[in-house]
């Protein structure tokens, strides 16, 4: 009792509001990195990516990307068309390696491969798809669901050719882009997805591009139709707000060594000291006044489940 006296004292005089958190046990799982200016100017230890260099890093605007989508607080939409998606493997140009992921081009003069419906007014045109991923399986999804993070996210971009001449004009206005994010899982490997790893270690460094024609990228497509939508912006420099952001919520299964091939890219050029690319995501930015809209239901999600209506013989109380 004299023991506990004297420790309760001690915890009494302490200037620390919480001060069991001192002896708290530090958690097994790493945090998530990045390799983004508002990760490394917190901690110091890790070079800024050049990509970031020369950017204002914390934009003034209340539309930015990627964020955290929360179940509970999407709301449902009844008015959400289906999206309807229509690409032509022969538009598939090439892929190739721009320093910070891979990128797989897209020929756009013409409406060949676009995607209509969903929360878009107008027909949008394939640019470009590409990936972003972690260091290791725990992280690497730009967006996550209730804080949950997916070990890879594919983003297929698309600008509006009804409305601007180009993509780099649609890229800086609103409404000019719609990116098609489909989180990817750990699971088994994936057939399709393979074709694009095989290629990989052609484009290794920064710079480095090789063609790659006939393919379809509506195979890297979850079955289910459903998604979230909410509009952001891009999420590498310039950050424009100028994205209806439409996100699968279904994810789609790869396995842990097709992940490991995209780690095994640099994003870094031949000659150059190499420098793994890995965690090329940015962080998540609040949602601000924005409200996430679903095209499913989802009450169903949150365990909601009805109460059993009292009987009528039972006496109430």
């Amino acid at each position: 009792m004299e023991i506990m006296n004297c420790l309760r004292a001690v915890l009494q005089a302490s200037p620390c509001k919480s001060p069991w958190r001192r002896f708290q046990i530090p958690r097994s799982m790493p945090v998530r990195p990045c390799s983004l200016y508002t990760c490394t100017y917190r901690t110091r230890n890790r070079a800024l990516h050049p990509l970031w260099e020369s950017v204002d890093l914390v934009p003034a605007g209340e539309r930015q990307s990627p964020i955290n989508i929360r179940w509970r607080d999407s709301v449902y939409d009844p008015g959400l068309k289906p999206l309807t998606i229509s690409y032509d493997p022969a538009t598939c140009l090439h892929i190739w390696n721009n320093g910070y992921s891979f990128l797989v081009e897209f020929e756009d003069s013409t409406d060949k491969s676009v995607i209509e419906g969903g929360p878009l007014e107008d027909n949008y045109r394939l640019k470009q798809f590409h990936f972003h991923w972690g260091a290791i399986d725990a992280w690497g999804s730009e967006h996550t669901v209730d804080s949950k993070c997916y070990p890879a996210e594919l983003h297929l971009v698309h600008w509006n050719a009804v409305k601007f001449e180009n993509f780099e004009d649609a890229a800086l206005e609103e409404n000019g882009l719609a990116v098609i994010g489909v989180f990817l899982k750990l699971g088994k490997q994936h057939k399709e997805l393979q074709k694009l790893v095989d290629t990989l270690p052609s484009i290794k460094h920064k710079d480095t591009l090789v063609e790659f024609g006939s393919f379809d990228p509506s195979c890297l497509m979850p079955t289910c139709p459903d998604y979230w939508t909410y509009s952001g912006s891009l999420t590498t420099p310039p950050l424009s707000e100028s994205v209806t952001w439409i996100i699968k919520k279904q994810p789609v299964e790869v396995d842990h060594d097709q992940l490991e091939q995209f780690r095994t890219l640099l994003f870094t050029s031949e000659g150059e000291k190499e420098k793994r690319m890995v965690d090329n995501f940015r962080p998540l930015q609040p949602l601000m006044n924005r409200t996430v809209r679903s095209s499913f239901r989802h009450d169903y999600v949150l365990n909601i489940q009805a109460k059993p209506k009292p009987s009528t013989s039972q006496a109430t109380p």
